[in-house]
């Protein structure tokens, strides 16, 4: 009996965890993918390349809101409980989704077009601010013994399956309607789909009151962590430099650059990264797996190589036609770190401020480093005139982590 509640319990925490990732990770896939037909909604004029950068501009800001939202949501989860936390990251997920899905576009009300969507994305910014560190917290600190690493790529592979869910629909919506249709409606379709997943999020982590529930001694982690752990911040700060740069450049704004540099067509584009994305979750899973036997840190380190010597050999091969193989070199380079990076980050954070210290450093990796990379990678390829600077970007950054993990110790053996 004892046991059978056990795994029941285990499989509440997977799916609780999961979820927010799952939906986080669709919503803001959705965005980048229709970047061309959202610029077309809520930007006017003839001008592709403004459209474009006016798309990742908002996308930029609503990354750029995340920081706050870590703060705010990484104290609940510090003094009141991580369930509690992701409940109410994932409430503010489905608020903005069905806003997103349902605002009117320029042509109907002008200006406030535009501004309505900024907002949106900065309520979605502040509601995941804090949803991937405080689900990698849950998932590490409730895994069964020996099973931390593994715990932590399933998480992890939630972004894969997001976006693996959000190339699929917009692969449909591409190949079912007609170029007119997707650009005048059928964008929208996949921000409402998402609402069933979120409805069924909210409910399964309320469900989630009678799991332990850890919490801080401390009366304000934030200040806490501003006195104490400012290094650790920054640590986890550049380690996620590589997979958040590499992640936006490689799987999100690829689609726009598969457009712009190879005349690809959208269908294709979506095809690229759905087979992409299908090959991440079996392959973090695995790196995940063996991070538990052999160690975190020797696995991350010859991702963060494989990424700085790799990134503009990948970006040639999809450049020249060979795209599967370009985005094979990735697929494995960014597995291992979605695979076996939580692990670490957890591992090597006191438990008083976990939420609040994972959520800022995270934030500073992903809202700013990866918020930023889209609108990076379209302004230097415009003033460069060199279709490889996303590539550049992706190199930085994983030299960046790799550096980083130079002063990070193992922490196989940690057990809190």
């Amino acid at each position: 009996m004892e046991h059978r509640e056990a795994i029941g319990r285990h499989r509440r925490v997977i799916a609780a965890g999961v979820v927010g990732n799952v939906l986080e990770w669709y919503d803001f896939s959705i965005y980048g993918f229709f970047a061309v037909q959202i610029g077309a909604t809520f930007f006017g004029g003839d001008d592709r390349l403004t459209q474009v950068l006016a798309v990742f501009s908002v996308f930029a800001v609503g990354y750029l809101a995340r920081p706050l939202g870590g703060i705010a949501i990484g104290y609940v989860g510090d003094r009141v409980g991580r369930s509690a936390a992701l409940t109410v990251s994932i409430g503010g997920m489905i608020v903005a989704t069905l806003g997103m899905g349902l605002v009117p576009g320029q042509a109907s009300i002008g200006v406030a077009a535009p501004i309505l969507l900024t907002l949106l994305r900065i309520l979605q910014g502040l509601a995941v601010g804090g949803e991937s560190a405080i689900a990698n917290v849950f998932m590490v600190e409730n895994a069964p013994p020996g099973r931390r690493a593994l715990a932590s790529a399933i998480n992890g592979a939630g972004y894969a399956v997001g976006i693996q869910l959000a190339s699929l629909t917009a692969l449909a919506c591409a190949s079912l309607l007609t170029p007119a249709e997707l650009q005048e409606w059928g964008w929208r379709i996949p921000f409402w789909l998402s609402l069933i997943v979120a409805t069924a999020g909210f409910w399964l982590r309320r469900t989630l009151k009678d799991l332990p529930q850890p919490t801080g001694e401390h009366p304000s982690p934030l200040a806490e962590v501003l006195r104490h752990h400012l290094p650790l911040v920054l640590r986890i700060a550049g380690l996620t430099a590589f997979a958040a740069v590499g992640f936006q450049a490689a799987f999100i704004y690829i689609a726009e650059w598969l457009q712009a540099v190879a005349n690809a067509s959208p269908a294709d584009t979506f095809a690229v990264t759905s087979v992409s994305m299908l090959l991440v979750t079996p392959v973090s899973l695995l790196f995940g797996w063996w991070a538990d036997s052999i160690g975190r840190r020797g696995l991350l380190m010859a991702s963060a190589a494989l990424g700085l010597i790799g990134a503009i050999p990948f970006f040639m091969l999809m450049q020249a036609g060979s795209v599967y193989l370009g985005q094979a070199g990735f697929v494995l380079a960014l597995s291992i770190q979605f695979g076996v990076q939580g692990a670490l980050m957890v591992e090597t954070t006191p438990a008083a401020i976990r939420c609040t210290a994972l959520a800022i450093g995270n934030n500073i990796g992903w809202s700013i480093l990866g918020g930023l990379t889209p609108l990076a990678a379209v302004w230097l390829s415009a003033r460069t005139g060199d279709a490889l600077a996303p590539a550049w970007l992706v190199a930085s950054a994983a030299a960046v982590t790799l550096a980083t993990l130079l002063v990070t110790p193992e922490t196989l053996k940690r057990e809190k």
